[in-house]
Order: structure tokens, then C-alpha cells, then sequence
């Protein structure tokens, strides 16, 4: 009898303590499960190094062009623009080959209006390459771009070489998306020939500034 008695004890303490238990651990996982669907992401902590070999951008930039100065075989010329305001677009791409130095090429197209009400366009098609410095969300690239830019004025055609020099500051909006402002100088020098010899004194050599506004899209 007194050992039917202790194993009694025994195996109603065995359930007495699970039942317990189990209510503890539910309680608990209670008390924490809002803590369950809280997430953190590393996007708060963003460090400045985001780039690595590899990564991509794919950019299209929309704004205003302003023809500053042309000169005619080294001489001052009458730009003949009005208003001396024009438009542009451009579509981008980049590759990264480190976290701060890219290449990559870029097509556009440039326009703007003569005092005759005619207009002139530039289509530059190039490669560019750069060097973007980062400060936790700014970045901010520096850009070289060469290539060639077909022009049409009325019935003349011209194709030849341009040169493009830039500076950006871009705000990183979220880990797929930037936008920011562009500013570059653009160089397109006219060099016509006859019979295959350069007439220089017809050599028209156009600086352009242009500013802009992007999205860049990360991937």
C-alpha cells in the first residue's frame, strides 16, 4: 500500500509538472510574439562601402541644356539660339568594377531652337567612365564620357566626335533606387572637310552645359 501511495505521488507530480510547464512556455511565447514579427534590416545601418565588383546601374535623366559659347576657328560667334534654352534626355548604364570605379555608356538626344524657329539636334552616343565617392546615403560620381554625336540642322548632317565631363549627387532612396541632379560640360567641336582636306575656317567648336535630374535603378 505505501509504495502504491509513492508511485501515486510520483506520477501525479509528473503531470502536474508538465501541465506547468506547458503553461509557462505558452505564456511565454505570449509575452513575446510581438517581438517574432519585427524585423531589422541592415538598411538602417547603411555603410558606405555598398558596392562591390559586378554591380549595375540602369539611369534615365531628363532636363535643360544652356548653349554658352561657340567659337569659329578660335574666334567669339553669335550662338544664334533663342531662347538660349534647349532640352535633353538620356538613358544610362553603369557597371561597377570596385566600389567607387565604374564604366559603362550612355545614348541621348539634345535640342534646341534657332532665332529662324528651325531646330537643331544632337544624338550623343558614348562610353563613359568615372569614380563615385560615397557618404553613407550621398553619392556623388564623377564622369568622363567620349563618343560620337550625329547632328541634324534643316538639311545638314553632321557626325562627329564629343567629349563630356560631369558631377552628380545622387541621394540613395532605398537599396534598389537613387535620384539625384546632374551637372556636365559638354564639348561637341564641328570640323567639316572638303574633298578630304579640314577647312579650318569653318571649324565650329560648341560648349554646352546641361543639368538634369535622374533615377537610378541598383541591381
Amino acid at each position: 500500500m505505501f509504495k502504491a501511495r509513492i508511485l501515486l505521488f510520483l506520477f501525479l507530480f509528473i503531470i502536474f509538472s508538465g501541465v506547468s510547464f506547458s503553461i509557462f512556455a505558452q505564456g511565454y511565447d505570449d509575452d513575446n510574439s510581438s517581438d517574432d514579427i519585427i524585423f531589422e534590416t541592415d538598411w538602417d545601418g547603411y555603410f558606405p562601402e555598398l558596392y562591390s565588383r559586378g554591380d549595375q546601374t540602369f539611369s534615365i535623366s531628363l532636363g535643360v541644356i544652356f548653349p554658352l559659347f561657340f567659337l569659329n576657328n578660335g574666334s567669339m560667334m553669335d550662338h544664334n539660339f533663342s531662347p538660349p534654352v534647349g532640352g535633353t534626355g538620356s538613358l544610362a548604364y553603369t557597371h561597377f568594377l570596385s566600389p567607387n570605379f565604374f564604366l559603362g555608356g550612355e545614348i541621348g538626344i539634345m535640342f534646341n531652337s534657332t532665332l529662324g524657329n528651325n531646330t537643331v539636334f544632337f544624338i550623343p552616343i558614348g562610353l563613359r567612365t568615372g569614380w563615385q565617392f560615397i557618404f553613407k546615403r550621398l553619392e556623388i560620381p564623377l564622369t568622363i564620357t567620349a563618343g560620337v554625336v550625329p547632328q541634324t540642322y534643316l538639311d545638314y548632317e553632321y557626325a562627329g566626335f564629343f567629349l563630356r565631363g560631369g558631377i552628380s549627387f545622387f541621394y540613395r532612396f532605398s537599396p534598389e533606387w537613387s535620384f539625384g541632379l546632374n551637372s556636365d560640360w559638354n564639348w561637341f567641336p564641328q570640323w567639316p572637310k572638303e574633298k578630304g582636306e579640314r577647312i579650318r575656317s569653318k571649324n565650329v567648336d560648341s560648349n554646352i552645359l546641361g543639368l538634369t535630374i535622374s533615377g537610378r535603378y541598383h541591381f
